[in-house]
């Protein structure tokens, strides 16, 4: 059956308004399918508030329960132990002894990324275990130059109350014993969250 020209011309009007009208929904952000807009209260999302958390980090290497474990050693001729990679599950506690009341655990690793200083990858969760924050999590991941004074890293997300969290830790160090690797740091943790 052959096509006239009326025909050609009526198949072309209706895919050429099949395109325009897909080119309007998206332009004005409707649903396509994979992907729409939201009202941040559907996900229970009210006012964005700043809260800031004071926690010291122990990690722990020595003794019969380390919180702290290399997984990966470093090359013996690396002098920042570039290569290395350890797992922690470090308990944050209220006070510098590990005796004062346990917040939760940071849970990750960190690994030696650098080669003329040390510096470290750090990736954890720090898991809060009292109070409201009880299974709400608060996700870092950056650079650590463990001999600086302060360290900055960034929040870059969160689970439970902290859902969209963003912020950054200081990290500085309280004490470090060199001939067991352990290490007790405070933090403090500034995040905004809803």
């Amino acid at each position: 059956m052959a096509k006239t020209p009326s025909s050609i011309l009526a198949t072309q009007f209706i895919i050429l308004s099949l395109l325009s009208s897909f080119a309007i929904i998206l332009v004005q952000g409707k649903d396509q399918g994979f992907v729409r807009s939201l009202d941040p209260k559907l996900l229970g999302l009210k006012k964005e508030k700043l809260s800031h958390f004071r926690f010291y980090w122990h990690d722990i290497y020595s003794g019969k329960n380390p919180s702290a474990v290399g997984v990966v050693r470093a090359p013996t001729n690396s002098s920042t132990l570039f290569g290395s990679v350890s797992m922690i599950d470090d308990p944050l506690t209220q006070g510098p002894e590990l005796s004062s009341k346990l917040w939760g655990r940071a849970q990750g690793f960190y690994a030696s990324a650098s080669q003329q200083e040390v510096g470290l990858l750090m990736a954890m969760n720090f898991h809060f275990i009292e109070g409201k924050y009880n299974g709400s999590t608060i996700s870092v991941l950056g650079r650590n130059q463990v001999f600086n004074k302060v360290r900055e890293m960034p929040i870059i997300g969160g689970s439970g109350l902290f859902r969209f969290a963003r912020g950054y830790v200081e990290a500085r160090t309280h004490t470090f014993t060199p001939n067991t690797g352990d290490a007790i740091v405070e933090y403090n943790v500034y995040v905004l969250h809803y």
